[in-house]
């Protein structure tokens, strides 16, 4: 007679400041990507360095000519009539905007009011960033979770933790209950990277504060620069955020979301071996 397979193992693998700033920062990043593609809309062009206006290159632009919408990548130029630039109604009506409302706050074309959102939103953020890094690096979550090991970064390891991605072979049993290289690699190049230039290019886009701290403009190389920086910084962002939830659902959503809800984290039985 078989004996019965044990109870799965449930351990605590998120600590509480850990899953407030996720769900927080996730609704924030979302408003924030939305309104800024509003707030995009209103001049749909990208420039590198001090000045840009209509007559100036730009490296990207979103427009239409006629009824066709275009994205201009430098010397690329890339036909999306109906999605980016140019679309038509359910009336039959032409709308130019460079991104259609379903993806931006408010869906209504208003530049106004997508800057009160985006900048509503950049406190919770930089408030928010700033509270979860100074309370990770005193509960150690950055240096005992975070930090790459020495070893891990050696090409190999980084190497066959890709292959076993692409395999979708994920950990189990307790070395589910540690990032990976690649989970490391992502999580502190959005949180010590990404998130602060987006911030920091964000203040250099201010005329306030670029009265207040003029070096802000000099380290970005230009209020166009930091524009372009900014954007850049956001759709990376938003491809980390896309890539997660990917990862999240090949992994297992019910366990994964659970633990980032309570806490709790039911460990994966070991692999057997092949």
């Amino acid at each position: 007679m078989e004996e019965p397979a044990p109870a799965p193992e449930l351990v605590k693998r998120h600590a509480l400041p850990t899953r407030i700033w996720h769900w927080v920062n996730a609704l924030t990043v979302i408003v924030m990507l939305m309104s800024g593609l509003m707030i995009f809309n209103a001049h749909p062009r990208l420039y590198w360095g001090q000045y840009g206006a209509n007559a100036d290159p730009a490296w990207l632009e979103i427009g239409s000519r006629g009824d066709e919408g275009y994205l201009k990548l430098g010397s690329l130029h890339i036909a999306t009539t109906g999605f980016l630039g140019y679309r038509t109604d359910a009336g039959g009506r032409g709308n130019r905007r460079a991104f259609p409302g379903w993806m931006t706050i408010p869906s209504d074309y208003s530049l106004a009011a997508g800057r009160r959102w985006h900048l509503a939103f950049a406190w919770v953020l930089a408030i928010g960033l700033i509270a979860f890094a100074l309370t990770s690096l005193v509960n150690r979550h950055v240096q005992r979770d975070l930090a790459p090991r020495l070893r891990e970064l050696r090409p190999g390891h980084i190497w066959h933790d890709i292959k076993q991605h692409a395999r979708l072979r994920f950990p189990t049993g307790r070395a589910a209950l540690q990032y990976n290289i690649l989970q490391k690699l992502s999580y502190v190049g959005v949180i010590f990277v990404l998130l602060p230039l987006v911030i920091l290019t964000g203040l250099a886009m201010s005329p306030g504060m670029n009265a207040a701290w003029g070096w802000i403009i000099d380290v970005t190389g230009g209020r166009q620069s930091a524009r372009s920086i900014h954007f850049i910084c956001a759709m990376l962002l938003l491809l980390f955020i896309l890539v997660h939830l990917v990862m999240v659902v090949l992994a297992g959503p019910v366990n994964e979301i659970r633990s980032m809800v309570t806490g709790w984290f039911r460990v994966p039985p070991d692999r057997e071996p092949a």
